[in-house]
């Protein structure tokens, strides 16, 4: 049997833009995204700690380096710049292996930084 559990997690990240004119996405710093184990095209769930909102989306890579948390098309309406996200992937696993499986929690600091 299959169950779906936490693969990863970017805790507490701040958004650094919201680009509505852009197909839909997540743009996240390439650091970000080693650090949290998570890979360009990935469907990712995102909740708003500011206003509550939970949407799922897939990631593109961003500029190292940067601290780049970008939401794109539709998802810009549901962030603004400054709110702070939690970007959360999930993995099926077999129900012995979710058992002892550690998920990666990352951190980063108010400038998205780890």
């Amino acid at each position: 049997m299959l169950i779906e559990v936490l693969k990863s997690k970017i805790h507490c990240a701040h958004v650094t833009e919201a680009n509505l004119n852009y197909m839909g996405s997540i743009t996240i710093d390439e650091d970000l995204m080693d650090a949290a184990n998570m890979i360009a095209g990935e469907k990712v769930q995102i909740v708003n700690n500011n206003n509550g909102e939970r949407f799922e989306t897939y990631i593109i890579k961003g500029k190292r380096g940067t601290g780049c948390i970008c939401l794109n098309g539709a998802a810009a309406r549901k962030v603004q710049v400054g709110d702070v996200v939690i970007i959360i992937s999930y993995a099926l696993m077999e129900f012995e292996e979710a058992k002892t499986y550690q998920p990666v929690v990352v951190f980063p600091d108010e400038h998205n930084r780890q």
